[in-house]
């Protein structure tokens, strides 16, 4: 039967703790957290096929009302819900968010920069990384292995707001020793989220 409940698994765990009836709608972008271990060590969410198929969804077209949702994974709505509630409980859902299109909001440019540090200890490195939780410009930031100790994908008005940001906010950032900066040119694909076929 496609709702019953695998033990184990975050929708067995949550219908034990929960008989909750209510219809509720699921508004806007869904960003799933990786949460078994790998064989990185992370810890990963106990999922069964169903709860496959509600993330495929949601990471689709977040906005999808629960008794959608329900109709397309092949539940009714008290335990589609229920399993949704689990999921963001867990930390495997972290959260729904709209998106938005930049160049109809002035950001007409995407730059991707690398940045060489002066020093690799760590707490340089999370003085760095608190600076540019600082920067709203600064959309992504990623620590890298090798050469480059990070990349970062800034958003901009035009290439002078750039210049200006690069200069007084990005260049003069604490430990920053280089900075290298590509413009990109087109987007050929950009799919938030995860593979979940």
């Amino acid at each position: 039967m496609h709702g019953a409940l695998q033990s184990g698994t975050i929708a067995g765990k949550a219908n034990k703790i929960s008989q909750l009836a209510t219809i509720a709608p699921v508004s806007f972008i869904l960003f799933v957290h990786p949460v078994h271990v790998s064989p990185w060590g992370i810890p990963m969410a106990n999922l069964d096929e169903i709860d496959r198929r509600l993330l495929a969804e949601l990471q689709s077209e977040g906005r999808v009302t629960n008794v959608e949702l329900a109709h397309r994974v092949g539940l009714t709505a008290p335990p589609c819900l229920r399993r949704v509630r689990a999921l963001e409980e867990e930390g495997v859902i972290r959260g729904y968010h709209a998106e938005l299109e930049a160049s109809k909001l002035g950001f007409a440019i995407t730059v991707f920069a690398m940045v060489s540090l002066k020093s690799q200890a760590e707490d340089a490195l999370r003085e760095f990384e608190d600076h540019m939780r600082g920067l709203p410009e600064v959309r992504e930031c990623h620590m890298l292995n090798g050469e480059i100790d990070f990349i970062l994908k800034i958003v901009s008005r035009d290439l002078q707001s750039f210049q200006e940001f690069l200069t007084s906010k990005l260049t003069p950032a604490p430990n920053v020793a280089s900075v290298k900066t590509s413009l990109t040119i087109r987007t050929a694909k950009h799919e938030p989220g995860v593979p979940l076929e």
